[in-house]
């Protein structure tokens, strides 16, 4: 009987032994992805500081462009009011001249639309990208708690088996 309770007692010590092994190859294997999502994001954070700044640098040349054509278009319609009473050769300069200013507008409003439009998808990047940061901080938080309480109780632990130990 006692030899059955023995084996009972080595068999579920091998059990609990692949239960931590399997445990613990479980745990490596989402650590490592962990860390790769981890790189993944930072990767991404450092792309989206790239684009942004870039975004922006091109929206300041393009108001400024803009701004730069409608000073010279301003200018080159009182030009072209002045020019219009000497002939028709004139007005049809002017004509052309009225017809780029209104192809560089449309230049100057596309560009513009063509930025607003990405920077609401920068946006929206930038909160995906700033919402995963806290989960992987929170995640990185929480496992160092554990770990900390894990390495108190271990210490508790000892320190009782020496206070035993100095009775006994």
């Amino acid at each position: 009987m006692k030899i059955i309770l023995y084996l009972s007692v080595a068999l579920i010590a091998i059990a609990f032994l692949i239960l931590v092994i399997s445990l613990t190859k479980t745990l490596k294997a989402v650590k490592e992805t962990l860390e790769s999502v981890s790189e993944t994001l930072d990767g991404l954070e450092n792309q989206l500081k790239g684009v942004t700044g870039e975004t922006t640098m091109l929206l300041h040349k393009t108001n400024a462009l803009a701004e730069d054509i409608q000073q010279k278009a301003e200018k080159l319609e009182t030009v072209v009011d002045g020019v219009q009473g000497v002939g028709h050769a004139v007005q049809g300069v002017g004509n052309t001249v009225s017809d780029l200013n209104a192809s560089l507008q449309k230049v100057s409003r596309s560009v513009s639309s063509a930025v607003v439009r990405n920077e609401d998808k920068i946006v929206q990047i930038v909160q995906w990208g700033t919402a995963l940061k806290e989960l992987k901080d929170k995640w990185t938080d929480k496992k160092k708690s554990t770990d900390n309480k894990r390495t108190n109780q271990s210490e508790v632990v000892i320190h009782t088996q020496q206070l035993e130990g100095g009775r006994g």
